[in-house]
């Protein structure tokens, strides 16, 4: 019997020793979004930095990356669980032989990331909205910048790679976890704060000085403040192509079953480099444009023109659907929704 007086305290012992047992479901979120965050924050003009740190009521030095895996946690409440959709795109091409993003296509009536950063672009400028809503639509942007990076969050094979069984370092999982967290925390040691901070330093400098100086202009490319849905499209067409030359080169089949922790992680690590470091860097330009109007970097190529949309073009619109493309749409939906039940992060 435990003492009354000690119930409590015993009882919420037992609850965090159950978290601690848990294995980190958003560790991606913990290191390469906060990476992605602090990134951005080495970009800002003075003006932007003043306009983040209103709405997010935040003038820490870790004000953009203190609220980066934010959507994560709301997307798991009540309020906030119709969002869930907003995290990713799924792409019905076929990789390796093919890999596209197409908005009519590929984006439902209920939204998906490419939608929701158009959406929520227009929500934080709008100023005849509220201080919260506002704030909320700042803290969705920063984190869907970097989740439209990842390559498995714009693409439909295998529910994004969630029902591909695999192994990392002789750990059972699936090909999604690898890309999310495994490769990354790798490569980075860890997946605090203090990780995250080195972490984007070193990319920040790859970004002014290094590897990466030579390609920035080129990230920039279709980057236009009215056309938030063809400037997101052109991010997830980026992060996709890696999915046919990276993430699933030889197929599904070469990946199955199979250990990635050995030339798959050396294959995979200048791509998920390169993502965080785009991801930063583009999310500096965009808050940059919603905040003065000015990208304050390197400009980059006018629009891409692969699926160029327009902000106001919807899922469905000029789209030839066909009989087996709604089969297989639906078959997506039903897909998904079993993952996330089964605690997949999708």
């Amino acid at each position: 019997m435990i003492p009354s007086n000690l119930s409590t305290t015993f009882l919420a012992l037992l609850a965090l020793l159950a978290l601690l047992a848990l294995p980190s479901a958003h560790a991606w979120g913990t290191l390469g979004h906060t990476t992605v965050a602090l990134i951005a924050q080495n970009f800002l003009h003075p003006t932007t930095i003043a306009y983040t740190q209103r709405l997010l009521n935040d003038s820490t030095p870790t004000y953009l990356a203190n609220h980066a895996t934010w959507a994560d946690s709301y997307r798991s409440t009540a309020e906030g669980a119709f969002t869930s959709v907003f995290h990713y795109i799924d792409a019905l091409d076929a990789p390796p032989h093919s890999c596209e993003v197409i908005y009519e296509r590929d984006c439902p009536e209920e939204g998906c990331i490419v939608s929701a950063l158009a959406n929520y672009t227009e929500r934080v400028r709008d100023e005849e909205l509220g201080w919260d809503d506002r704030n909320k639509a700042l803290k969705m942007i920063i984190h869907f910048t970097g989740d439209i990076h990842q390559p498995l969050h714009t693409e439909n094979t295998a529910v994004g790679g969630n029902r591909i069984n695999t192994t990392f370092d002789g750990r059972a999982g699936n090909l999604h976890r690898v890309w999310d967290s495994s490769i990354i925390e790798r490569l980075v040691g860890g997946f605090n704060m203090s990780f995250a901070q080195a972490w984007a330093f070193n990319l920040t400098t790859e970004i002014k000085h290094g590897e990466y100086r030579s390609r920035r202009r080129g990230w920039l490319k279709g980057m236009e403040l009215e056309q938030p849905v063809g400037t997101a499209m052109v991010w997830a067409n980026d992060a996709n192509d890696d999915v046919c030359t990276t993430v699933l080169p030889g197929g599904m089949e070469d990946v199955e079953g199979k250990e990635l922790g050995g030339t798959y992680y050396q294959s995979a690590v200048p791509a998920v480099k390169s993502e965080v470091a785009k991801a930063g860097y583009r999310l500096a330009a965009w808050l940059n444009l919603i905040a003065t109007g000015q990208s304050r970097l390197p400009k980059g190529p006018k629009m891409h023109k692969r699926n160029p949309q327009p902000a106001n073009v919807l899922p469905g619109q000029e789209f030839e659907w066909t009989a087996a493309m709604l089969e297989k749409r639906l078959a997506v939906r039903a897909a998904r929704a079993e993952a996330e039940l089964h605690g997949h992060e999708c």
